[in-house]
């Protein structure tokens, strides 16, 4: 069965909409949502029935990590160990934005959604409908591409629905994004960091904002 397309204002979001996405993800289904960068899907990251099911409607490999989106500073402590002073100065730099942010993993997420790395990617999008969704779940959701792992990422629902239309039961159609790059993806070790995947934000942002 195709997957049900919902029209949403990215920046003013119809509460009604969200709440029938949020009911879906609070279930353990995965929704297709916008971002400020590429399209991905909305799961609940506590719910290890419905990481499995983002890990198949993907066919990802489940030694990789699902990155995990916020609405707040507030939720860090919930999903990572203490993080070092370099994590604090890159997202006040560049959240909410196109960073992701790989640090330890906290003990209450289940250690599939890490890859069973025991790291966590993070990431506060500059997307109020995502961000509104993640209010209305009351928890972070998951934040990987929305796409077949191997085909490229989604800059619209429409490209959504081709590649996923019939695995998903729900897509937030916000239009396109405008964004053909992900988001840019820094691992933090030892107070140290480097970039994994140089996307929306390049290098060069990062070292002025660090310097």
């Amino acid at each position: 069965m195709p997957a049900e397309i919902l029209k949403i204002s990215r920046d003013q979001p119809d509460p009604a909409v969200l709440k029938r996405a949020a009911d879906l993800i609070r279930r353990g289904e995965v929704v297709g949502v916008p971002t400020d960068t590429l399209y991905g899907l909305a799961a609940d990251p506590f719910n290890l029935a419905a990481v499995e099911r983002v890990f198949r409607i993907k066919g990802r490999a489940e030694t990789k990590a699902l990155p995990i989106l916020i609405a707040s500073l507030e939720q860090v402590p919930v999903l990572a160990r203490e993080v070092p002073e370099v994590f604090q100065r890159m997202v006040k730099a560049f959240w909410p934005g196109a960073l992701t942010v790989i640090v330890d993993a906290s003990d209450r997420i289940p250690f599939k959604v890490t890859g069973n790395t025991g790291r966590i990617a993070l990431r506060w999008p500059k997307c109020p409908a995502v961000c509104e969704l993640i209010l209305q779940v009351d928890g972070p959701v998951t934040g990987t591409s929305a796409n077949l792992s191997g085909f490229p990422p989604c800059s619209s629902a429409a490209q959504v629905a081709k590649q996923l239309g019939d695995r998903l039961p729900l897509i937030l159609d916000a239009g396109e994004t405008g964004r053909t790059m992900p988001s840019t993806i820094i691992d933090l070790r030892h107070g140290e960091w480097h970039i994994v995947r140089e996307g929306a934000i390049p290098e060069a942002d990062i070292l002025r904002a660090l310097a």
